[in-house]
């Protein structure tokens, strides 16, 4: 796989690149074209200032942060089955999960023929509004609607994957599609912005006590309704799309009260929806260290999709390659989430 093999060289080696660099490193072998959000500034104040940065060492390692030029980049597999997933890396909305959480999901939906679309978002910890990255993933889907016919997508088969702060920057993606974060730019602007499905893996759900410890609600947290506002549970109506859900029970930093909340308000909805809750994996596991618990939901998200009619039902079963994910993390430190 050579596409993971370079995800590795980067992370191994510790270069200090571009992200421009990186990413091209990580594509290798694959066919990727990167798309700016906004046809000029973002909105708000511009905050961030210089390159973007990426982490070097401890569990920052691969992660990005610094963004002042959102984006997504799409990589296309070698036989595309028309169904997309945005996804959105977690980091406590201070960096963004890139290495350890984003490419090696990238690399495995690529295997299994779907095309997988990596979020640059803005982030508050940089001194952008805590509205900011939830401008950015809503105007995501909708460029990725608009651009659909380009990249062989079927804009009824787009979905979205968040991981810890990402899968609360997913949930409420999924669940406040209908609300306006940002005035109209463009034609764009006329798509949808709701996913067709959801995968929120150990994810931020909930900003309300007692789930209000981590660096996600210090970060958005500055908004003064944020609970209100980012509290994806609170925003689960009939229209929520279909939601996968998966958390380790001895998940640290998120709560699995996070998960129990969420999967409670789309049963209450009626919204199809499948939660996982492993005995043990604590947080940050990313695609999964195989031989461990949490290494099973990709598989088990794989045959949801399938059920569901976003893979071909040709009877065989979603194979996970083999991935050195980094091994999971009872703790991490400033709140990573």
């Amino acid at each position: 796989m050579r596409f993971l093999r370079a995800v590795a060289v980067v992370l191994a080696t510790g270069l200090a690149c571009s992200t421009a660099a990186f990413a091209q490193q990580a594509a290798a072998g694959a066919s990727m074209q990167s798309l700016d959000l906004w046809p000029g500034q973002p909105p708000g104040d511009n905050r961030a200032r210089g390159p973007e940065r990426i982490g070097q060492t401890g569990t920052g390692v691969g992660a990005v942060s610094n963004v002042s030029r959102p984006r997504i980049e799409i990589y296309r597999p070698q036989h595309p089955n028309g169904t997309a997933v945005l996804l959105v890396g977690g980091g406590g909305y201070f960096r963004i999960g890139i290495g350890h959480e984003v490419m090696p999901t990238a690399q495995w939906l690529a295997a299994i023929g779907v095309t997988s679309v990596v979020l640059y978002y803005r982030l508050p910890a940089d001194g952008w509004k805590p509205v900011a990255p939830f401008q950015d993933a809503q105007r995501a889907m909708r460029v990725l609607r608009a651009h659909a016919g380009e990249y062989g997508i079927d804009p009824k088969h787009i979905g979205v994957v968040g991981f810890s702060a990402g899968g609360n920057l997913a949930g409420i993606t999924a669940t406040r599609f209908a609300d306006t974060f940002y005035a109209p730019v463009d034609a764009a602007d006329q798509q949808s912005s709701r996913p067709d499905f959801a995968g929120l893996i150990y994810p931020v759900i909930s900003l309300k006590s007692p789930y209000d410890t981590t660096r996600s609600f210090r970060e958005l947290s500055v908004q003064s309704d944020a609970v209100q506002a980012y509290s994806v549970e609170l925003h689960v109506t009939h229209d929520t799309p279909p939601t996968f859900l998966a958390q380790a029970q001895d998940d640290p930093i998120a709560n699995i009260g996070n998960s129990l909340v969420m999967f409670d308000a789309l049963r209450k909805q009626s919204v199809p929806s499948e939660l996982h809750v492993f005995e043990n994996g604590g947080h940050g596991w990313g695609l999964g260290t195989p031989g461990t618990l949490v290494a099973a939901w990709p598989r088990l998200f794989a045959d949801w999709m399938r059920s569901h009619g976003w893979l071909p039902s040709n009877g065989e079963p979603a194979v996970v390659a083999p991935i050195k994910a980094k091994p999971a993390k009872r703790a991490l430190p400033e709140g990573d989430d």
